[in-house]
């Protein structure tokens, strides 16, 4: 494979090709002349990365892994444009939109780079009135966020996706979700996995049963996503310090966040009275049993963890949450939805 690839390479050093480089030279050249003080200086842009031939040649084979397993799934190919109305993202995030890009005004529309695929997707569902369909998509997305190159922040990556819009029987397609999240971690060979998961309506539960104001539910789910990161002081320091939260409410949360099993957490949680007072938190418990069952059925169980602290997405999840961690990489990469 290498030696194909240094071959494809050597090809690849043509005439036209040498004529763009000398273009790029003379550009620089005369950037020097005419601004002494300023280098002009040959780069990508900011939170972006080009990949040789070797790095092409590993994403394509993982791609085709994935796309291998959506397509076993049942699942079709759909493309969306790279750009969508401004209206139709804004508002989507939470307070995630303002890391969407914009473009300049360009005939009479106001237009932003898509900041994910899911969103175009459900606007696709929306104006074809598709009534169901599994549909699979892999390429760029954008966000203007501040990158952090050496750990995998970028500010124009892949995501792939697998969504199933329509009716179906409750949590049957989150528990295929789950499953094709494992046999894709397994098929790559990239050691040892979890998925972690957890629900929308059990963490608004939650949060009302420790004494949380309806109005911060956002703000401190926030601070929640934050506990695979940091430890659980800096957490409630910024729940009560910053988000106005009082300690014994912090503390409460403290104990529940703490918490991560699989049927012996959900026993655990229903025979808590306070929790299961709230009727959210009885809601999302029996749709966590379910999960849980057919994950079992799938044979996927070993690789879930039920765990209290996920808190991802909560602007535009609203019922199942889950996120894929790699246990055996020192950062812990990620992946997830909902």
């Amino acid at each position: 494979m290498a030696l194909l690839l240094r071959r494809i390479a050597q090809t690849m050093r043509n005439k036209p090709i040498q004529a763009e480089i000398a273009k790029l030279r003379d550009l620089k050249s005369k950037h020097l002349c005419d601004e002494p003080s300023k280098n002009f200086v040959l780069k990508c842009p900011k939170g972006t990365r080009d990949y040789d031939p070797f790095q092409m040649a590993i994403r394509d084979k993982v791609f085709s892994v994935v796309k291998e397993c959506f397509i076993r799934h049942g699942a079709v190919s759909l493309s969306t444009p790279v750009f969508e109305l401004k209206e139709t993202l804004m508002g989507k995030y939470g307070e995630d939109s303002k890391l969407i890009y914009d473009i300049a005004d360009q005939g009479g529309e106001l237009l932003s780079l898509r900041y994910d695929l899911t969103v175009p997707f459900a606007r696709y569902v929306a104006m074809t009135k598709t009534k169901q369909i599994k549909r699979y998509h892999i390429d760029r997305v954008y966000r203007r966020d501040q990158p952090a190159m050496t750990r995998g922040r970028y500010r124009e990556f892949y995501q792939c996706d697998f969504d199933i819009a329509g009716e179906y029987d409750p949590m049957i397609p989150d528990a295929e979700c789950v499953k094709i999240v494992s046999e894709i971690l397994t098929n790559l060979k990239l050691g040892s996995f979890v998925i972690k998961v957890n629900h929308r309506k059990l963490l608004d539960g939650m949060f009302a049963a420790c004494g949380v104001p309806p109005e911060k539910f956002r703000a401190i789910c926030s601070a929640v996503d934050k506990l695979d990161k940091v430890k659980w002081e800096e957490v409630r320091e910024e729940m009560v310090g910053e988000k106005g939260l009082s300690g014994e409410v912090a503390d409460r949360i403290g104990e529940y966040v703490k918490l991560h099993g699989r049927r012996d957490l959900l026993d655990r949680l229903g025979k808590d009275g306070c929790l299961t007072a709230a009727k959210d938190a009885r809601d999302g418990l029996e749709d966590m049993k379910l999960l849980l069952e057919y994950c079992d059925l799938f044979g996927v169980l070993c690789n879930v963890s039920f765990d209290l602290s996920l808190a991802r997405g909560l602007d535009y999840y609203t019922g199942v949450i889950y996120e894929a961690v790699l246990t055996g990489s020192p950062s812990g990469e990620k992946g997830g939805g909902g």
